[in-house]
């Protein structure tokens, strides 16, 4: 089986991370972002593929794997990693809000998984990883619109792994915590150190610790673990 992985949002953070390692482990590796950007200059690796993609589009994700298909680089690894976050306690929470992160989380998730399924069932091998967060798990202030997103994913991708399995497809979330990358810079010093009294291993993790838990689930060590939601947050969330 070819060695082709997807990864959305791979332009910066765990996205770019995980994209770097695929990468080092021999993956032909196709990035994507809502802006431009060159994936092979970020992860040193001239084969790598740059696209921009608006996963509020059906339009553009069609395109997409039409030309991925015209050139026989449909991946057998799909790493939905983008997302967005529009902050906001619940009361105050504008409508837009809403209606954009659900869009882009979750929609887009639906759209681009929607589009890349049917090259995985008739090859008889997939693997979908999904990148929820532990908001989805545990809930958090200020992002109910996030959460919700991020849960729903959990869902969807274990009824995936009910549908999939007999095709040696396996659908696996990872739910990244409190990691050090932009979406945590907000975070002054001070409220890190409060965070971290939370996280019985006392510290933010790193995008390394995220991007080789993605590149696990897709290894053929993994291949008898689907329908699952592993945390990757130095233990803040269990259950």
């Amino acid at each position: 089986m070819s060695k082709i992985v997807l990864v959305t949002g791979a332009s910066r953070g765990i996205g770019l991370e995980a994209a770097k390692h695929f990468s080092k482990e021999g993956y032909k590796v196709i990035g994507t972002s809502r802006g431009e950007f060159n994936l092979g200059e970020l992860i040193g690796d001239d084969s790598a593929i740059s696209v921009q993609l608006d996963l509020m589009s059906r339009e553009s994700i069609k395109n997409l794997f039409a030309d991925l298909k015209s050139e026989d680089l449909l991946p057998s690894v799909l790493v939905n990693n983008a997302g967005i976050t529009k902050d906001q306690l619940f009361l105050r929470m504008k409508d837009e809000d809403w209606d954009d992160v659900i869009e882009t989380n979750l929609n887009g998730l639906f759209r681009v998984t929607k589009a890349f399924i049917k090259p995985m069932v008739k090859n008889k091998f997939g693997r979908i990883i999904n990148i929820s967060s532990v908001a989805g798990l545990m809930g958090n202030s200020g992002q109910v619109n996030y959460s919700s997103s991020k849960s729903a994913m959990v869902g969807f991708s274990r009824s995936l792994a009910k549908e999939l399995g007999s095709r040696n497809i396996t659908s696996n979330v990872v739910a990244p915590g409190f990691i050090e990358t932009d979406m945590t810079t907000f975070l002054n010093d001070d409220e890190k150190v409060e965070v971290s009294k939370n996280i019985p291993m006392k510290r933010f993790g790193s995008v390394q610790d995220v991007a080789k838990c993605i590149v696990f689930l897709a290894s053929d060590e993994a291949n008898y673990i689907t329908g699952q939601t592993i945390s990757v947050d130095g233990g803040l969330f269990m259950y």
